[in-house]
């Protein structure tokens, strides 16, 4: 059995699409103390990621014996910055502003765990450029995007009309969705084949 420790629409999404046969089980951790205990230890953006990806995939595991559980995570970092998804339409605003004009890292992360035992686990990180532009063009893009901008660290959808807020995109496009989906498919064909197995 394989499960995804997670409510994001976009990660269950790539899953489906890949075929895979999974459920659904979102992990209850509490993120930001975990963050903040990390950073008190000096782990940075990337190693965060990372932690709480298998934070995610623990928590789900201990109630579900004998599954493969999926737990992934985006950190994004400006600078030495962490910043997280906006809660309101004008935190959206406020981070977009912020990243204007500037280039900002998402780190993504992805673990499988099994029985509480960490089986496997990977990270990539993109690096992506904002155009500088106007509070008119941010707030055009935020009226089209809605509320599915505050389920992204970045407040903006590269899948969706936030591309235009962008001048360059570097990195792996599932990377910048959240999900390392190439790394991820690679080691459950290793560990587990006959999950890739056709539904049905």
């Amino acid at each position: 059995m394989l499960i995804l420790a997670s409510n994001s629409v976009t990660r269950k999404s790539l899953l489906e699409k890949a075929g895979l046969d999974f459920a659904v089980s979102p992990a209850a951790i509490d993120e930001r103390g975990i963050e903040t205990e990390a950073t008190s230890a000096g782990a940075d953006s990337r190693d965060l990621a990372l932690l709480l990806s298998q934070r995610k995939a623990e928590a789900v595991s201990a109630n579900h014996p004998g599954a493969i559980v999926i737990g992934a995570d985006q950190v994004l970092s400006l600078g030495l910055e962490v910043l997280h998804k906006p809660e309101t339409l004008d935190d959206a605003r406020t981070q977009l502003g912020r990243l204007a004009g500037r280039t900002h890292r998402l780190h993504a992360a992805v673990s499988l765990v099994r029985d509480n035992q960490l089986l496997w686990s990977h990270l990539e990180t993109a690096e992506l450029t904002m155009r500088a532009f106007s509070a008119s063009e941010r707030d055009q893009v935020l009226a089209q995007e809605g509320d599915a901008v505050l389920g992204s660290v970045g407040a903006y959808r590269l899948e969706g009309p936030s591309i235009r807020l962008f001048e360059t995109v570097s990195g792996d496009y599932f990377t910048i969705l959240g999900l390392p989906l190439l790394p991820l498919l690679a080691a459950l064909r290793d560990m587990a084949p006959e999950l890739l197995s056709p539904k049905g």
